[in-house]
């Protein structure tokens, strides 16, 4: 379980507004940091044209490379720490393009100055 793959995870349960149900993640943590059994991940959902003007929500076009059924939505206002017990199987994996405006999105939803 690496930076850039995709897994399909079971994010349940969940409370209130959290993004929910089994459903594809990117991982995004350094895989030099950290001796828990954690991972940070990024949650996809389906991509929306009224997500381009939300600077949190990243498209990820469907490839051969990422195995995405669709075009889908890195919603990075939902970074959250998950045990990897909630994995259940790798699809995939995004290239450096994609994670790096990942990057960009949790600059502006963390409010780190670069």
């Amino acid at each position: 379980m690496n930076r850039g793959e995709i897994w399909r995870i079971n994010l349940d349960p969940t409370v209130g507004a959290e993004i929910q149900k089994t459903r594809p993640v990117i991982i995004i943590n350094d895989d030099n940091l950290g001796i828990l059994p954690l991972r940070v991940i990024i949650p996809l959902t389906d991509w929306k044209d009224r997500y381009a003007v939300a600077p949190w929500m990243v498209q990820v076009h469907r490839d051969d490379t990422n195995n995405l059924s669709k075009d889908s939505s890195a919603d990075c206002f939902q970074v959250r720490s998950v045990s990897i017990n909630r994995f259940v199987k790798k699809i995939g994996e995004v290239d450096g393009f994609v994670i790096a405006k990942i990057e960009i999105a949790l600059v502006k939803v963390l409010k780190i100055d670069s």
